[in-house]
C-alpha cells in the first residue's frame, strides 16, 4: 500500500528502537490483552495471547473473535492468510515474521526475515513463504528455514510482488521496471519498463495485469507483452489500494487539496468491459484498504486506518448502519486481508497486536487445506545422572538395547580388519604430460571425466548381471533400489529429461559412449526405433537403399536412404526419424494394418508390442520390395496384410529377404493343386508342448518353414470346398532370413521356457558341474560348452538360452529342407561352409533379435542386440571387429553374446530374428554411388496453383554457378506447429516437459554467398504438409494459415522431399551453411552436417558461460540494420547472418587476431546488458531487403 497519506506521527518510528524495547507496558495497550504473557528483553511476545473464553459470534455478521500480540510495539506492516494452510502469517516493521495457527491464532512459528527492512509482502506458495522486503526476496520454509534468499540492486525500493503461476514471481516498487523471476531457477528473466514513479499495487485477472501507482492512476497491461492496453487516472493525489473483481474494479486514495493530500471518501468504481468509469461510491469512512468480499454478492470491505470498517456494494449506496470499529490497540491500523474462504478477516494495528474478526465461530481460512505438519515434543527419557570423578560408577546403569545379534566387538579380527578404498591410478595422458616442478606435477587436465567427480569401484568386480553402473538411467523409477526391479536398467524404456534449453543440456554421452548412432523416442510412433536400426547394420540393405532414389512424394525406401544417411555421418549423436516416420503415417496401409498409434496409445503402451513389431516387420520388407520394384511409377500397394506376394519384376529387397515356395493342396478325393509363391519372412510355429521334451529350434524352425496343415479349400475336381491337406515346400532359400517369433501369449511363452530349462539341464549333465553352482571350478569342469558348442566362462550363461547363433540349412533332392543347429564343432567336422555352398547347404548366422521388455510401470518397450561387423567398425572407430549391441533407442552399450540369446520369459521376450548367410556381403556390389544430382538445384514448377511470376521471390540458380566445396550459402527456415508441448506440473510446482512440441518446417530460404548475385536467394521453397498445423507461428515465422496450402497459396509450394534433396545435394557437394541457430534449424529438417560445414552467428558471437545474442540485437549492434520488425522473414534473416558473417572475418582479421575480438564480444555484452538485450524502436519500419543493400532483387 502507499503510505504517503497516514498519520505523521509514523514518520519518527525507527527500526533501530526495536532492540532497545524495554519489557513495560505500553499507554496505549490494554492490560486485559497481556494475561500470561512474557516479554524477553527484545520486546518479542514468546507466547500468544489467549482471548477470553465466552466469545459471542452470530452466524452471517463479522465479529472479533480473538487478539494476539506479533511483537509488542512493533507495527504490523502486512498480514497474509496462507493459501494451503490453516495459517494466518504477519511481518512487521522489524523484519520479523510470525505466523499463528487455526481460528485460536496459536504461535505456530517466528523468525527473523532481515535485520533491518520492513517486511512488505508475504505470499504462500506449496512448499514455503515468499518474504518481500526493500531490495530482498527471501523464500523460507514454514518453520523458518531458508530455501533461497534473492538480493536485488542497493537502489531497488520494492513494494508489491505478484505471483502469475506457480513458478514466476512479478516484482515492482518506486522504480522504472518491474522484474520477472523465475522460482526454479531463482534468476531474473524479464525486465519491463514502467513510467515513473513506479508500480506499488499489482493485481491479476485472466485478462490483465493490473498496476497502480503513486501517481493515483491504475493501468492495464497485457498478460504477454506487459504492455499499457489501457489506462485509468483514479485521483489526483495517490493512490492507497484497489482490488479487481468479475468487470468491476474499485479503488480508494487520496486527492490534491490546497493544504496537501486528504483521504477522498468517494470510490473510483469502473465498468473493465465498457472500460469507463461509473458512478463513484461515497462511503462514510476515511477508506484506506478495500477488498472484494463476494458471497452472495459483491461486496466491498472499505477500513480506514482509524479502525472503522464499512460494507457496501460497488454500484449501489453505503449505508451508516454497515459500519463496525475494530478494537485497536494502536492510534492506527496498518494491514488488512481477507481469507481464501472469505470467512476471517484479520487486521494489524501499530502496536504489533493482530485482530481476527470471522463471520462464524469455527471458520476455516481455505475451503481445502492441507494438514499442518507440528514440531515433534522432546521424549528424551530421564536417565540417572553419572559422576564420572567415581572409579567404581558401574556403566550398566546406561540403558543398551538388548539384542541377540553379535556384537561389532565380538567378531574376529579376521573380519573386522580395516580395508581402505584405493585411490584410482592416474589418467596414463596425465602422467606423460606432466611437468615436474620439485616434487610437485603439473599436467594439463584432458578431460576425460567431469570436474569434482572421481568414481570409486566399491568391488573388484563389477561383473554382474547389471553391469553398467556407470551409464544414467533413465528419469522414470531413480528413487528405487535396481535389484528391486526385475527388469535391468539398460533394457528399461529411456526417456529424454527435457530443460528450458530443450536438449541441449541433456547428456547423451551418459547412454551412448560408442560412435553408433541412437534414435530418439519422442516422435510419434518411434516404437520402430530398433527395426530401423536392424535394418541399417544390413550392410546390403543399407548400400542397395541409399542408392535408390525415386520420385514419390512419400516413399519410405527414398527417406530410409535418407535417414541411413544421417546415421552413416553421426559420431555418436542422436538422429531422429521424423521424416522417415512422417512419410509412414501418410501410408493407408499402414493405418489399415493398425500400425499408427495415437500418443495416448503409445505413452501408456496399449496392446501388444511385440505383436505391433512383428506386423511393422512384414509391412516394411513389403513396402520397400514395392518401392524399389518399380521406383519410377509407383504402383498400387500389394499383398500387405498376407505373406507372400506375387512380383513382375525382382527389386533388390525381393533378391535379399524373398524365398521361392511352392503350396500344394491335396484333397480326399486324391485332387492335387500346385501354385508357386514367395515371402519375405517366415513365422515359428509350435507343437503342443510336452513336458519335458525336447525340440532342436531348427526343428521347429523346420516345422514353420515346410508347413502342413489341414484346412478347409476349394477343390476344382469335387467343385465344393474339401478338408485339404495343406504343405509347404522351398524352392530357394533367402540370403536373409526373417523370422517372427509370435510369442503372443503364455503358451508360447511357457514353451519357449520349458526348452531353455530342459537345454540347460542337458548341458549341465552332459559338461559336468553342480547346477546351483555360478561357475564351475577347474576341476569338476570339462570344457564347458553351450548348446552352440562355444565355451562358456559361467553356467549362468546357459540359462534361457534355446537359440543357437548359426543353423545349416540344406536343400535336398526330393524338394525337402534339412535344418539343423551349427557349432564351430560342426564346421571342423564338415568343413567350411563355402564349401558346402556349392551342394545347395547353407550356414545362417544369427545377425539380430528384436525383444519385447515387459515392464507394468511404463507400459514396456522394444530393443534390439545387433551383432555389428567388421566393415560399421572399420568406418567409424578404424578397427576391424564383430561386436554384439545392444540398441535402445539412444541407449547403445555393447554386451556379451550370450545376453543377446538370453531370454528370461517374465520380462523379455523374443519377437523378432534375423539370420544371414556367412559371407553375405561378398555377394553383393556395396559401393554407395550418391543418387542426388545437380538438377535438383535448377527451375521448378510450383505446386501452388494462384502462384505467379510477380511473386516471386528467389533466382534458381544457372548451370554456371553450381556451387563448389568451401562455397558460402546463406541458409533460414521457418516452422509451424503440428503438435502442442506436453508438460506437468510436479508436487513442487516446477514445471517438466514430457514431450517437446511437434515442429515442422514451413519454409526454407537459401541465398547466394559469394559472386555478382551475393545475397540474391536462389531457394525459397514453402513446404506443403498434410497434417494438421495447430500454430502458424506467425509472429516469428511470417508463415500465414493458406501459405501451405496447395489451392489457396501463392508462394512458391513445393514437397518436403524436394526441398530436402537440394540441401542434401549442398551438403553432398561440401558447401558451407552460414546462419543464425542452424542447429534447431537442421534438427527440424531433419539431416545431419558435418560441423565444418556449419558458420552459426550464434557461436561466432558468443562468449563462454554467457547468453546467446538474438540475430536481431547483432544486426542492429555490427550492422546498424534493424530486423524483424513485426514478423521474421527467412530471405532477410539469411541475408543478415551473410553479413555478420563478413562482419566477423573483418573484426576477427580472418580468425588470426582473437584477442581484439575478444575485446569486441566485452563491448558487445555490456552493451546488451545496458539496452537490456532490447533493440530500440525504429522511427520508420524498413526492411533491409527493401533497401539498397541488395539492388538486384528488384530485378524479381
Amino acid at each position: 500500500m502507499n503510505f504517503e497519506g497516514l498519520d505523521p506521527g509514523l514518520a519518527d518510528f525507527s527500526p533501530a528502537m526495536h532492540s532497545t524495547l524495554d519489557p513495560v507496558l505500553d499507554a496505549h495497550l490494554n492490560p486485559s490483552l497481556l494475561q500470561n504473557v512474557e516479554l524477553d528483553p527484545e520486546g518479542v511476545a514468546l507466547e500468544s495471547l489467549p482471548v477470553q473464553e465466552s466469545v459471542h459470534i452470530m452466524e452471517g455478521v463479522y465479529s472479533e473473535l480473538h487478539s494476539v500480540v506479533a511483537e509488542v510495539g512493533v507495527p504490523v506492516s502486512v498480514s497474509h492468510f496462507d493459501l494451503h494452510e490453516e495459517m494466518l502469517w504477519v511481518g512487521s516493521h522489524g523484519g520479523h515474521a510470525t505466523s499463528f495457527f487455526g481460528p485460536a491464532l496459536e504461535r505456530y512459528s517466528s523468525f527473523q526475515v532481515n535485520g533491518s527492512d520492513d517486511i512488505r509482502q508475504i505470499q504462500s506458495l506449496e512448499n514455503g513463504i515468499l518474504f518481500l522486503t526493500k531490495n530482498n526476496l527471501k523464500y523460507m520454509a514454514r518453520g523458518g528455514l531458508i530455501i533461497f534468499d534473492y538480493l536485488l540492486d542497493e537502489c531497488e525500493d520494492m513494494h508489491s510482488l505478484l505471483l502469475t503461476d506457480s513458478s514466476t514471481l512479478l516484482i515492482g516498487g518506486l522504480q522504472n521496471h518491474v522484474l520477472e523471476i523465475d522460482l526454479n531457477s531463482v534468476q531474473e528473466t524479464q525486465k519491463y519498463a514502467v513510467e515513473i514513479p513506479g508500480v506499488t499495487i499489482m493485481r491479476q485477472t485472466n485478462r490483465f495485469f493490473f498496476c497502480g501507482h503513486t501517481s493515483g492512476k491504475v493501468s492495464l497491461r497485457d498478460l504477454r507483452s506487459f504492455k499499457v492496453e489501457h489506462e485509468f487516472d483514479a485521483f489526483s493525489g495517490s493512490l492507497s489500494d484497489f482490488d479487481v473483481h468479475g468487470n468491476l474494479l474499485a479503488a480508494c486514495g487520496f486527492s490534491s487539496r490546497l493544504t496537501g493530500l486528504a483521504c477522498d471518501r468517494f470510490l473510483k468504481v469502473y465498468d473493465l468491459r465498457m472500460m469507463r468509469a461509473i458512478t463513484p461510491l461515497q462511503v462514510h469512512v476515511d477508506p484506506a484498504f478495500l477488498r472484494f468480499i463476494p458471497t452472495y454478492t459483491s461486496r466491498l470491505a472499505i477500513i480506514s486506518q482509524s479502525g472503522q470498517c464499512q460494507f457496501c456494494e460497488p454500484t449501489g449506496l453505503a449505508n451508516p448502519a454497515d459500519i463496525f470499529h475494530v478494537s485497536a490497540v494502536g492510534p492506527l491500523l496498518m494491514t488488512f486481508d481477507v481469507s481464501a474462504s472469505k470467512q476471517a478477516l484479520a487486521f494489524g494495528d501499530s502496536e504489533g497486536c493482530v485482530h481476527l474478526w470471522t463471520d462464524s465461530p469455527e471458520p476455516s481460512f481455505n475451503p481445502y487445506s492441507r494438514e499442518t505438519e507440528f514440531a515433534l515434543p522432546c521424549l528424551v527419557d530421564t536417565l540417572p545422572p553419572l559422576d564420572w570423578s567415581q572409579d567404581l560408577l558401574p556403566l550398566s546403569l546406561i540403558p543398551v538395547p538388548l539384542t541377540t545379534d553379535m556384537l561389532l566387538s565380538d567378531w574376529p579380527a579376521a573380519n573386522s580388519a580395516p580395508a581402505p578404498r584405493r585411490a584410482p591410478p592416474v589418467d596414463a595422458e596425465i602422467l606423460r604430460t606432466m611437468k615436474k616442478v620439485g616434487f610437485i606435477g603439473y599436467a594439463p587436465n584432458p578431460r576425460t571425466r567431469l570436474r569434482n567427480q572421481i568414481p570409486y569401484r566399491l568391488k573388484e568386480s563389477d561383473s554382474e548381471f547389471d553391469n553398467f553402473s556407470q551409464v544414467t538411467e533413465s528419469p522414470i523409477g531413480r528413487e528405487e533400489e535396481p535389484h528391486l526391479h526385475m527388469v535391468s536398467k539398460k533394457y528399461r524404456k529411456v526417456t529424454i529429461k527435457y530443460s528450458k534449453l530443450g536438449l541441449e543440456d541433456f547428456d547423451f554421452k551418459h547412454y551412448n559412449k560408442t560412435l553408433f548412432a541412437g534414435l530418439e523416442p519422442h516422435i510419434p510412433n518411434a516404437y520402430c526405433n530398433c527395426m530401423i536400426q536392424v535394418l541399417y547394420f544390413l550392410e546390403p540393405v543399407r548400400c542397395l537403399i541409399q542408392n535408390h532414389l525415386c520420385q514419390k512424394e512419400f516413399c519410405l525406401a527414398c527417406e530410409l536412404g535418407f535417414l541411413f544417411h544421417m546415421l552413416e555421418l553421426s559420431r555418436g549423436d542422436p538422429c531422429q526419424g521424423s521424416n522417415f516416420l512422417r512419410a509412414f503415417r501418410t501410408i493407408p496401409e499402414a493405418s489399415a494394418l493398425g500400425l499408427i498409434l495415437a500418443d495416448s496409445d503409445e505413452a501408456s503402451g496399449r496392446g501388444s508390442l511385440a505383436r505391433l513389431i512383428q506386423r511393422w516387420n512384414r509391412f516394411i520388407l513389403t513396402q520397400l520390395h514395392q518401392d524399389m520394384q518399380e521406383p519410377e511409377v509407383p504402383q498400387a500397394y500389394r499383398g500387405a496384410g498376407g505373406s507372400s506376394f506375387c512380383s513382375s519384376g525382382e527389386s533388390v529387397i525381393g533378391q535379399l529377404f524373398s524365398c521361392e515356395m511352392e503350396n500344394c493342396s491335396l484333397c480326399r478325393c486324391g485332387s492335387e493343386t500346385v501354385r508357386a509363391s514367395s515371402t519375405l519372412l517366415f513365422t515359428l510355429s509350435y507343437p503342443e508342448d510336452k513336458a519335458g521334451k525336447n525340440y532342436d529350434f531348427a526343428h521347429i524352425l523346420k516345422r514353420s518353414i515346410c508347413l502342413e496343415q489341414n484346412t478347409q479349400a476349394w477343390c476344382d475336381s469335387c467343385e465344393k470346398y474339401q478338408p485339404t491337406i495343406q504343405t509347404r515346400n522351398i524352392r530357394h532359400l533367402p540370403d536373409i532370413l526373417v523370422i517372427n517369433c509370435e510369442v503372443n501369449s503364455s503358451k508360447e511363452a511357457d514353451f519357449w521356457r520349458s526348452q531353455a530349462e530342459v537345454a540347460f539341464k542337458i548341458a549341465v549333465k552332459k559338461y559336468g558341474g553342480d547346477i546351483k553352482n555360478k561357475e564351475f571350478t577347474l576341476a569338476d569342469r570339462k570344457e564347458p560348452r553351450s548348446p552352440e558348442g562355444l565355451l562358456c566362462s559361467s553356467i549362468e550363461e546357459l540359462k534361457n538360452v534355446w537359440l543357437p547363433f548359426s543353423i545349416r540349412m540344406k536343400m535336398t533332392k526330393n524338394k525337402g529342407l534339412d535344418v539343423y543347429n551349427w557349432t564351430d564343432g560342426d564346421e571342423m567336422q564338415w568343413g567350411p561352409a563355402r564349401a558346402e555352398e556349392e551342394h545347395g547347404v547353407y550356414v545362417y548366422d544369427l545377425m539380430a533379435t528384436v525383444v519385447h521388455i515387459l515392464d507394468s510401470r511404463t507400459g514396456g518397450s522394444l530393443v534390439a542386440h545387433i551383432k555389428v561387423g567388421e566393415t560399421y567398425h572399420q568406418r567409424k572407430e578404424g578397427v576391424t571387429h564383430q561386436q554384439w549391441y545392444l540398441f535402445n533407442d539412444f541407449l547403445i552399450e555393447p554386451i556379451d553374446k550370450y545376453e543377446a540369446v538370453q531370454f528370461d520369459m517374465n520380462w523379455k521376450v523374443p519377437a523378432i530374428l534375423y539370420y544371414v548367410k556367412r559371407n553375405l556381403n561378398s555377394r553383393y556390389n556395396l559401393n554407395i554411388k550418391n543418387p542426388i544430382e545437380a538438377s535438383v538445384l535448377l527451375a521448378e514448377a510450383s505446386l501452388a496453383r494462384k502462384q505467379r511470376k510477380t511473386h516471386t521471390t528467389f533466382i534458381p540458380l544457372m548451370l554456371n554457378e553450381m556451387p563448389q566445396v568451401g562455397d558460402l550459402v546463406g541458409l533460414d527456415a521457418e516452422f509451424v506447429t503440428l503438435n502442442e508441448e506436453e508438460a506437468e506440473l510436479r508436487s513442487d510446482g516446477t514445471k517438466s516437459t514430457i514431450k517437446p512440441s511437434q515442429m515442422s518446417v514451413a519454409r526454407i530460404t537459401c541465398v547466394r554467398g559469394q559472386g555478382p548475385n551475393e545475397g540474391i536467394p536462389f531457394i525459397d521453397d514453402y513446404i506443403s504438409t498434410q497434417e494438421q498445423v495447430v500454430d502458424y507461428l506467425t509472429q516469428y515465422s511470417g508463415i500465414k494459415p493458406g501459405d501451405l496450402d496447395a489451392k489457396i497459396s501463392s508462394k512458391h509450394l513445393t514437397t518436403l522431399k524436394s526441398t530436402y534433396l537440394k540441401l542434401r545435394f549442398l551438403i553432398d557437394i561440401g558447401v558451407k551453411f552460414v546462419g543464425h541457430g542452424l542447429q534447431k534449424d537442421f534438427r527440424v529438417i531433419n539431416l545431419m552436417v558435418p560441423k565444418d560445414q556449419v558458420l552459426d552467428t550464434v557461436y561466432l558471437f558468443h562468449m563462454p558461460r554467457k547468453r546467446m545474442i538474438s540475430l536481431r540485437f547483432l544486426a542492429w549492434y555490427f550492422l546498424d540494420l534493424k530486423i524483424q520488425g513485426e514478423t521474421h522473414d527467412s530471405i532477410e534473416d539469411a541475408r543478415t547472418a551473410l553479413q555478420l558473417y563478413r562482419k566477423y572475418l573483418e573484426l576477427s582479421k580472418n580468425g588470426t587476431e582473437p584477442e581484439s575480438f575478444h575485446k569486441v564480444l566485452k563491448g558487445l555484452y555490456e552493451k546488451g546488458r545496458k539496452m537490456d538485450w532490447k533493440v530500440p524502436e525504429p522511427e520508420s519500419q524498413t526492411s533491409p531487403k527493401n533497401t539498397a543493400v541488395f539492388p538486384s532483387v528488384l530485378a524479381l
